[in-house]
């Protein structure tokens, strides 16, 4: 009942938003660095300062580690805020993936159990356990039921009402709902990404939009808002 209860949601997004594609790079390094390339990040600053690193720098290791830190700024600035910053931490993930990786952090992380994958990628700036859940997903290393780490409120929201105060706990309780889905890349990043773009557009953590949602009939937290 829990997989077909998750199909019906997931269909319903998507006869609303469509079929969607990631808007990141889906290598793990790759990753890191489309991540912080803007801040605070969202998908249009990322993509933003992404862009600008690839016209003026490259992405590769060794081209972060050519320039300086002014330099990688300057072209980090149209990502958004604290360049210095970020441009920092640009230089200390590619001077991990030169010297521990070997320029292919991807093939490191393939070779280990799913855990010591999370924990790994635990240790670069930025990534806990639902970017890290991500980076296995859409890389393909693991089919985890990975969460959008902005809006794990979404399913909790649906399926049993309004979420926890507690971060940790709305997480756990969305990937128990995403891991009814058939463990497949496919089914979970079509998953992620339609709660995501329903967070974005509908299910918002402040204002929800629940009048013009298509699962406001079924949704439990809509239900209990209207009485």
């Amino acid at each position: 009942m829990a997989a077909v209860r998750i199909a019906q949601i997931l269909d319903a997004l998507e006869s609303r938003y469509g079929a969607l594609h990631a808007p990141a790079p889906t290598d793990p390094y790759e990753f890191l660095i489309w991540w912080h390339s803007g801040y605070p990040a969202s998908e249009e600053r990322c993509q933003k300062g992404w862009q600008s690193l690839i016209d003026h720098i490259g992405v590769a290791p060794k081209q972060l580690m050519a320039v300086s830190t002014a330099k990688l700024a300057q072209v980090l600035k149209v990502g958004g805020m604290v360049p210095d910053v970020r441009a920092r931490r640009l230089k200390e993930i590619a001077a991990r993936v030169q010297g521990e990786f070997g320029n292919d952090l991807r093939s490191a992380l393939s070779q280990l159990s799913v855990p010591q994958a999370r924990k790994v990628l635990k240790t670069f700036p930025g990534i806990g356990n639902p970017g890290a859940d991500r980076i296995a997903l859409f890389s393909h290393l693991s089919p985890v039921a990975a969460v959008p780490s902005a809006c794990p409120h979404v399913l909790v929201r649906i399926v049993h009402g309004p979420e926890e105060n507690e971060y940790t706990a709305n997480y756990a309780a969305a990937q128990r709902t995403l891991d009814a889905l058939p463990a497949a890349y496919e089914a979970r990043i079509r998953g992620y990404l339609l709660i995501a773009r329903h967070a974005q557009e509908l299910c918002k953590r402040s204002k929800p939009r629940c009048g013009q949602c298509p699962l406001e009939s079924a949704c439990a937290f809509a239900k209990r808002a209207k009485k």
